[in-house]
């Protein structure tokens, strides 16, 4: 495997490793362990465990930016908007990583920032602003439109951690788009 390969193996592992344990909570010891190298070579294509971390939050959300672009692709206003929640609903329903992976990335970037660490979040900032942008674009450049459904994401992002089933009162108010999957 060339050293790009490697890299690309550490990222994907890094996902599956901080989505279930977090920043702190994760060794590089076990992503190292997960991809089949050494410390010291994971160390040779990182320079750091924030290193790490942070190149598997910004694939995270790139991989959840072409969600929402792919899915909205061709469409415009509502016809996009629901395509986009659909899509989403999909990627947390089918791919729980992605899920645990962005809420990990919340909490790490609010403790570094609450410990003085500003920097530790500013490429996660940028990549969530490009996520950000993208939507209001293909939202017709709504701010209103945009505020809406990235915030009913979020809502969705807390109801499906905390386990909330299709079923629940919690869900109501939802476009049908957004509703939970199976």
């Amino acid at each position: 495997m060339s050293a790009e390969e490697r890299r690309e193996s550490v990222v994907r592992a890094a996902i599956t490793e901080f989505a279930r344990g977090g920043y702190n909570g994760t060794s590089t010891e076990v992503i190292a362990r997960r991809v089949g190298v050494s410390q010291p070579y994971l160390f040779r294509l990182f320079p750091n465990k924030q290193a790490i971390f942070i190149a598997a939050a910004e694939r995270c959300l790139e991989d959840t930016r072409g969600v929402f672009m792919t899915a909205s692709e061709g469409l415009e206003g509502e016809e996009a908007l629901h395509a986009m929640a659909r899509a989403y609903q999909r990627l947390i329903v089918h791919d729980g990583e992605k899920l645990m992976m962005q809420m990990q990335t919340y909490a790490a970037v609010a403790a570094a920032e609450a410990a003085g660490n500003h920097e530790f979040g500013e490429s996660l900032r940028a990549a969530w602003a490009r996520m950000r942008d993208d939507i209001h674009i293909v939202l017709g450049a709504d701010e209103n439109e945009t505020t809406t459904f990235l915030a009913f994401g979020m809502l969705v992002n807390t109801l499906a951690s905390l386990g909330f089933p299709a079923d629940h009162r919690a869900w109501s108010g939802f476009y049908d788009s957004a509703m939970p999957v199976e």
